[in-house]
């Protein structure tokens, strides 16, 4: 029987969950058992997963899960060094080069378990099969308002919080806007045909924001990209890969720019492959901007969770997308599984020693 255990996430301000009690219904009458963390944090209550049919373990006990269970989350485990020896679905973020990538990774090979990552659920053609992207183009849109708010004020963009829903969440930011007592700003979207790109756009059209929207077209001549700094505000929704060109160069710091915000959506700064060089370092729900220069003022805003702003709404979508795969896990050497699995283990073999 194949066992899926949904462990409780520890990270601060990530309420999200990658499945539904409706998906684990569906699951237990596959034939799968379905194992939940407790957790006070979770945007849907233990009880809907008992109700389910699931088991209940306490919060944080997957470590002692049995072997052959599927530990199942969403973002980092714990960094306590330890060895991993269950097989895990999460987002890693471990085959770009990234530093704390890289020792998860070395955790894996230490215990023989085996990371599936869910950036890399792929179907036939490479297409991913499931993604928060539009939850986190919409947050990220509205953090990046909000940074430009808080500049009209003199000031940084103070702390962002979980909203109980979009509508809390659009109510609150147009107010701000609206009391900075300035026209909106105009804002240049990049990869806006994507899942993210469209979230982002959505965000800033309900706002009253003008959106330049951009995609491979026309930024297949590589750059560079001047029309970026003639924008208030630039919102990168690509993800970093390898051949991605620069968007942001370092000396964007310098005056001479309508740019005063960016919102690095994709989220990537430790990678080689970033488009935006002039930060090095994701932002925080406590600190969400990042000043990179003065007069005039450059944020950056970079927060890696950001569908977490709106976990219902992002939880249900993501959920919705991921559970025919999840409804594969029985056949984990083939498929989307079987995939992401070569994945893993290519990178693992190529561990710098």
């Amino acid at each position: 029987m194949t066992q899926l255990w949904v462990r409780a996430e520890s990270r601060p301000n990530e309420d999200r969950v990658g499945i539904t009690p409706d998906g684990v219904r569906d699951l237990i009458r596959r034939g799968f058992k379905v194992t939940v963390e407790d957790s006070p944090r979770r945007i849907i209550p233990t009880e809907d997963y008992r109700a389910a049919g699931a088991v209940i373990a306490p919060e944080g006990s997957w470590p002692e899960a049995p072997s052959d269970a599927i530990i199942f989350g969403l973002k980092e485990l714990p960094e306590d060094g330890t060895a991993l020896p269950h097989r895990h679905i999460m987002f890693g973020h471990a085959f770009k080069g990234q530093p704390a990538g890289q020792v998860l990774l070395r955790r894996f090979q230490k215990g023989g378990g085996r990371l599936y990552d869910l950036e890399y659920l792929l179907d036939d053609d490479g297409r991913r099969l499931a993604a928060f992207g539009y939850w986190a183009g919409y947050a990220g849109a509205a953090v990046a308002l909000k940074c430009w708010a808080a500049q009209q004020r003199g000031g940084i963009c103070g702390p962002v919080v979980p909203y109980p829903g979009k509508e809390a969440l659009a109510s609150e930011l147009r107010a701000d806007l609206d009391a900075t007592g300035r026209l909106r700003p105009r804002a240049i979207v990049i990869g806006a045909k994507g899942r993210v790109g469209t979230g982002a756009a959505d965000l800033c059209a309900e706002m009253g924001v003008r959106v330049t929207k951009w995609d491979m077209a026309e930024t297949a001549h590589g750059g560079p990209f001047p029309e970026i700094l003639l924008h208030e505000i630039f919102l990168n929704c690509i993800l970093a890969q390898p051949g991605a060109p620069v968007f942001v160069p370092e000396s964007a710091r310098n005056p001479g720019r309508a740019l005063t915000v960016i919102g690095d959506i994709a989220c990537d700064p430790t990678s080689a492959f970033s488009p935006v060089k002039v930060y090095d370092r994701t932002t925080t729900w406590a600190e969400p901007a990042l000043r990179v220069a003065e007069n005039p003022p450059l944020d950056v805003t970079a927060i890696d969770n950001l569908p977490s702003m709106l976990p219902r709404e992002s939880s249900i979508d993501y959920a919705a997308q991921l559970l025919p795969v999840l409804q594969r896990l029985d056949a984990i050497d083939t498929g989307p599984w079987g995939r992401a699995a070569a994945i893993y283990d290519t990178h693992a073999k190529g561990l710098e020693p």
